[in-house]
């Protein structure tokens, strides 16, 4: 095997040890190209870390987890840096970016950071959590511009998330390519036809910045103008009791599943009339890829990277940021007239081949960004 860059990846995702055969694509595509460590957080049920995989358990009270990991990592990234001696160090996002700044100055190392910006950090204490995490919003705001501009490279994943690096920096990101999810699941078979029941699907986390309340309020406006219609959404998060309240209220036409692996979403999809985000600053959103590559039209906002993926009155309707009757207008829309969601559904399905990606793609993006970091190529 032709020599390798040592790449250490810092992240805030849980891992579940040994890897699922979706997650372990990305990882193996990537070993050929790079000799990598992980720093991340053990889901619950993992298996213990192993060589590629260093994972802390649940921090204590279970309340602090997400700011004991935070405090922590600088620490990990040095024993990191002295143990392993990586030539350049990923960042998903920029307050691990900061984190990553810390422990290379306790290793008094300089070992090159490569900052990742998947969506819009501004959010993590405005959109995301508890409202006590608004508190810390001029502190947080100061760390990942400070992690952004002092990074040595970056990297984003759409044209939305480049603006906000180069607003930060003065300068466009390092490298602009999306990152890889495993639509096997998703794209081995042809799209079913339109369900007899006009159903809406919402996927992802139940917290402020998805417009949870706003898909609420739609709905609410909705339901006795479509009173066949149905809402399905999956997802968890701190505006839990508000979807509780939605389907106390409408027992027989709202569901809540916490949950789903990749084949129950998909099938989900099947079962839907159309995929719904009301969310404002996505990054890019990877549940609209799901949804082109099941056929089915998507209802979104126009903003953030959501516009890099879907065209107003091609592959679905986009509507103003926080518009609930436009929303709610939209979704009606589609529900009401079949040959436009199907229309809508071909066309995406059409489109999503322009966003389908492989690993070993995304293995050889981060092998070259790698490489350009080092030999100061890049900025």
């Amino acid at each position: 095997m032709k020599d390798r860059p040592r790449a250490l990846f810092a992240g805030r995702m849980r891992y579940t040890l040994p890897l699922p055969d979706w997650l372990a694509k990305k990882w193996d595509a990537i070993e050929p190209e790079l000799d990598y460590r992980v720093l991340g957080a053990a889901a619950d049920g993992s298996g213990p870390s192993d060589h590629r995989f260093h994972l802390s358990g649940p921090g204590r009270p279970s309340a602090l987890d997400g700011v004991l990991f935070y405090l922590r990592l600088p620490f990990r990234v040095r024993n990191e840096i002295r143990d392993f001696k990586p030539d350049a160090i990923f960042a998903s996002d920029p307050f691990l970016g900061a984190a990553a700044l810390a422990g290379r100055r306790l290793a008094r190392r300089r070992t090159p950071i490569i900052v990742e910006v998947h969506g819009d950090w501004r959010t993590f204490t405005r959109l995301y959590g508890s409202p006590g995490r608004r508190l810390l919003t001029p502190l947080a705001d100061r760390i990942a511009t400070f992690a952004v501009r002092r990074a040595d490279a970056t990297r984003a994943v759409s044209s939305f998330t480049a603006a906000l690096i180069e607003e930060a920096r003065g300068i466009p990101p390092s490298a602009v390519f999306a990152p890889f999810s495993d639509l096997s699941a998703f794209s081995e078979r042809p799209p079913e036809e339109l369900p007899a029941r006009s159903t809406i699907l919402f996927v992802g986390a139940l917290e402020p910045y998805k417009n949870v309340t706003g898909l609420d309020m739609a709905w609410r406006r909705l339901a006795s103008r479509v009173p066949d219609a149905a809402l399905v959404i999956v997802g968890s998060g701190s505006q839990r009791e508000l979807v509780e309240r939605l389907v106390r209220d409408f027992p027989d036409r709202v569901v809540h599943h916490e949950w789903l692996d990749p084949l129950a979403v998909a099938s989900a999809l099947d079962e839907a009339t159309l995929l719904v985000l009301p969310s404002w600053p996505e990054g890019l959103g990877r549940v609209v890829i799901e949804a082109f590559a099941r056929g089915r039209a998507v209802v979104a906002t126009d903003a953030g990277g959501i516009p890099d993926l879907l065209t107003h009155e091609r592959e679905g309707l986009l509507i103003p940021p926080a518009d609930v009757p436009a929303l709610a207008a939209a979704l009606e829309r589609v529900l009401t007239d079949h040959e436009l969601a199907e229309r809508l559904g071909a066309a995406a399905r059409a489109r999503y081949s322009d966003w389908h990606s492989t690993p070993e793609e995304l293995a050889s993006q981060l092998r070259a960004l790698v490489e350009a970091t080092t030999a100061g190529t890049v900025r």
